[in-house]
């Protein structure tokens, strides 16, 4: 059994074990910001593992600047919306960002979104041409991202095999995998697995709530699937989910609540994990100055730190300057208001590295929107957090950072200067905070392998295979009232009260012969 296992061990590590040739693997980014940023990473591993990657991405969206600029080691293929719907999807972007710091987010609004995405789904596949040059490519294996809808739809319509990839937390998507509600929390519901009986009853509940949400948001995809698929073959989203090979989930044991998994699916959180670099001398001066107090992080996301309003601004300078550590903040210098003075103890800067800073010995807290890439470098690294939550998956995430106790987070309403500095002096002072931060980073660490190896492991291994159907339960095909056993339940009930009736009858039938065979004796 060691043998076996020791083998098993040496086949993901050893790069060409598994690998016979190279595959023509196609990556699909059609949005931005850190879900591109992910699938560029997934890419540039499986480049360097041998395979020949090829990516599609959108151009000009309104999550991140022009992807072109940077030199890649596989091959992009561009696309650019039409410039005036481009320009509307920004403006929609725009205004649903300001909402959400406003406090007025909505899920209609968030739905309003979807539906402006199901429309860029709609322009990219009336693109024949390049439609034709990804069929013409004949690619082995699609990687897909699961905001947004549409590469589940390019990889149907291509015919191809697809893996997709979680980026967010459990619960964003049903994709099949068993949901117990007694333990496993339904998404907004905000309750660990440890629920009394009131949290099952929310838990159950939230749970119709957050099947109905599902099928509005698919619905945003119905006249795109009408218009590009014929009669008669038009896939159904919630089924196509459940079609993937595998499953890469960009979490971790660490913190995620235990619960039950298929073997399609994969821990992958960590893969933006890179080798600690000493920091540039700017940052390293900056800290030297505040000695063993240690310097705090402030990164709150490129599309957060791009809609601070001057009040919200307001509010965290003052709550820094409570501090007796310096504060790295990401931030624009061009954009910081002119009549706020920035506190002393506060450096701003353009750009920051990230996962080198939360690997400094003195770091003492690290402030983030709660981005699942964030969170999973702030793990590895052991570094307690104080996260300020907009939308998306954030709440999620930082529910669950609250629930393992390595971080404490608070409303963006909330935030005021005194409550901002409590919240922050409350993480640093207590040392249970950082005890379960270098514990989770325990736990991150110690995989037999890393992130990057059971990516490409479990991808050669289904290329080898010729697909993943031995990893795919019975299940992900049965209609609902299958798998629940439901018709077994209505066959036996009808069974049982059928029985009943007839021993009912039969009694009935008993008593009133006996009845009858008394009054002839008595007579």
């Amino acid at each position: 059994m060691a043998g076996q296992r020791a083998l098993l061990l040496a086949g993901f590590l050893l790069p060409g074990f598994l690998l016979s040739e190279a595959a023509k693997i196609l990556t699909l980014s059609l949005v931005g910001g850190s879900h591109h940023l992910l699938l560029d990473r997934v890419s540039q591993i499986l480049q360097d593992h041998g395979h020949n990657v090829t990516m599609l991405h959108q151009r000009g969206n309104s999550f991140i600047s022009d992807f072109t600029e940077k030199e890649t080691s596989y091959q992009v293929i561009s696309w650019l919306p039409p410039e005036d719907f481009n320009k509307g999807l920004k403006e929609n972007f725009d205004f649903l960002m300001k909402e959400a710091l406003g406090d007025r987010y909505t899920f209609e609004k968030f739905l309003s979104f979807m539906e402006q995405l199901g429309l860029q789904c709609s322009h990219f596949l009336r693109r024949k041409d390049i439609m034709d040059t990804l069929k013409n490519e004949n690619f082995d294996l699609v990687i897909v991202e699961n905001f947004d809808y549409c590469p589940f739809l390019v990889a149907e319509k291509l015919g191809k095999p697809f893996v997709s990839i979680l980026s967010s937390s459990f619960g964003a998507i049903d994709f099949g995998l068993p949901n117990p509600l007694s333990y496993v929390p339904v998404l907004h519901s905000f309750l660990s697995d440890h629920m009394d009986f009131w949290d099952r009853v929310k838990n159950f509940l939230m749970f119709f709530d957050f099947s109905i949400r599902q099928r509005q948001i698919q619905s945003a995809y119905d006249n795109t699937i009408k218009e590009h698929f014929p009669e008669g073959s038009r896939p159904v989203l919630s089924h196509l989910l459940k079609k993937a090979e595998l499953w890469f989930v960009n979490s971790d044991f660490a913190l995620e609540f235990a619960r039950p998994l298929l073997p399609n699916t994969v821990y992958v959180g960590g893969l933006m994990a890179r080798p600690v670099k000493p920091v540039p001398q700017e940052f390293e001066n900056f800290i030297t100055k505040f000695g063993d107090s240690g310097f705090v992080l402030v990164a709150l996301g490129s599309m957060v730190s791009a809609f601070q309003t001057q009040e919200l601004l307001r509010e965290m300078n003052s709550a820094f300057a409570h501090l007796s550590q310096g504060v790295i903040w990401r931030y624009k210098p061009s954009h910081w208001p002119e009549d706020i003075r920035l506190s002393a103890n506060v450096k701003i800067v353009d750009w920051l590295p990230q996962s080198d800073l939360l690997a400094h010995p003195r770091i003492r807290l690290f402030v983030t929107h709660g981005g699942m890439n964030s969170i999973m470098e702030a793990i590895q690294h052991g570094v307690p957090m104080v996260g300020i939550p907009l939308f998306g998956d954030q709440p999620e995430n930082l529910n669950r950072v609250e629930a393992k106790k390595f971080g404490v987070s608070i409303q963006l309403k909330q935030i005021k200067a005194e409550t901002l500095a409590l919240k922050m002096k409350q993480v640093i002072e207590d040392k249970r905070y950082k005890s379960a931060a270098v514990a989770a980073s325990i736990i991150r660490r110690s995989h037999p392998l890393t992130p990057a190896q059971r990516l490409v492991g479990w991808i050669d291994h289904i290329l080898q295979t010729g697909g993943a159907a031995h990893l795919k339960p019975r299940a992900l095909q049965q209609p609902w009232h299958e798998q629940y056993l439901l018709d077994v339940v209505l066959f036996l009930l009808v069974v049982t009260l059928g029985t009943l009736w007839l021993c009912g009858k039969l009694l009935g039938m008993v008593a009133r012969w006996v009845c009858g065979a008394r009054k002839l004796k008595k007579a």
